[in-house]
């Protein structure tokens, strides 16, 4: 096969930060993707629906030049505050999805949720609602490599106490959490990342440190990386794209304390496309980055498609001030011009 073509794929986890920068972030994700979710850590963080409405018009027009009819699909960040009114705002100007970030566990999420049964109430009425549930699914304190698998038993008694609630466990890097999916009701779902398909641990620390690769949560073993791949090769609908696209400019990777987060946004469907080759698993992928997402939060399927032919191209060392995954690796496809 010398091209594939797909429909044009939805992003269901991207970040694209604030200010100048964010210009050039939005750039590289329209070029691969028609809508993605938007998450909601800036700062300071997405919580009212005025600055939610502000955010999506900044997003608007820095796409608007590169793709004109690009959908941002926004979301706020949960804390235990919100009224209903609140939420129904919030829905008005174009929000999706709540975010539960446990304290601590990420990027600017020193102020997230630190009392579990808090924010009940809020997930009560984001249940009445309609509004999904995205979960970055990391328990505080736990040893990092265990954080996931903690933090399972808080996905189940969301499930059990809300059980009309829509639930995305985002990022998956375990296969403790895949089969968790696996056998949670039909209201639970997850995402999983590019770089969780192709990493492991040792491509974070093995033969060297490689701070480009150091994201949350951390890739794992290999058996965990071959439950996702099995997972995201099978066609099951419960799990689909989100790439959790994280850009850091390179001297806040490449520093003492560096940030986590891979920048996925300009190559993810070539790495995507050549993965799911490898894997004998090209006629699942249409429905993995343009299907399976758009069903589970209740959205129309795009009726926009993209072509990627094999040429191989070698992957930019820099993009927009930031060391993009594969850097300088030659990949087999590429997304075509015409």
């Amino acid at each position: 096969m010398n091209e594939i073509v797909l429909p044009l794929p939805d992003d269901f986890h991207a970040h694209l930060r604030q200010g100048e920068p964010m210009r050039g972030y939005v750039k590289d994700l329209v070029k691969e993707f028609g809508r993605a979710i938007v998450m909601p850590n800036t700062v300071p963080p997405m919580t009212s629906a005025k600055a939610i409405a502000d955010y999506k018009q900044q997003i608007l027009e820095a796409a608007r030049e590169t793709a004109p009819n690009f959908e941002p699909l926004m979301t706020f960040k949960l804390n235990p505050n919100y009224t209903e009114q609140d939420l129904k705002d919030m829905m008005a100007v174009g929000v999706v999805a709540g975010k539960y970030y446990p304290a601590g566990v990420t990027t600017n999420s020193q102020d997230g949720v630190s009392d579990f049964e808090s924010v009940f109430p809020v997930i009560a009425m984001m249940e009445r609602l309609g509004l999904v549930l995205c979960v970055h699914g990391e328990e505080p304190g736990a040893f990092c490599l265990e954080r996931e698998s903690k933090f399972i038993a808080r996905v189940e008694c969301l499930a059990q106490k809300f059980p009309k609630l829509k639930i995305v466990f985002e990022h998956l890097s375990t296969a403790a959490a895949v089969e968790a999916v696996k056998r949670l009701s039909a209201n639970v779902a997850a995402t999983i990342t590019v770089h969780h398909l192709m990493m492991t641990l040792d491509d974070i620390v093995g033969d060297a440190l490689r701070p480009h690769h150091f994201c949350k949560p951390l890739p794992k073993l290999p058996t965990d990386r071959m439950a996702l791949r099995e997972a995201a090769f099978s066609g099951n609908p419960k799990f689909f794209l989100g790439t959790d696209s994280a850009p850091h400019a390179k001297e806040k990777k490449e520093c003492c304390c560096g940030a986590a987060g891979v920048y996925s946004a300009p190559v993810a469907l070539p790495i995507l496309v050549q993965e799911f080759e490898r894997g004998n698993a090209l006629d699942k992928l249409a429905d993995f980055v343009g299907s399976f997402g758009a069903d589970f939060y209740g959205i129309p399927r795009t009726t926009k498609t993209m072509k990627l032919v094999k040429e191989p191209w070698t992957v930019p060392e820099n993009v927009n001030g930031v060391v993009p995954l594969a850097a300088g690796q030659i990949l087999d496809w590429k997304i075509s011009e015409v």
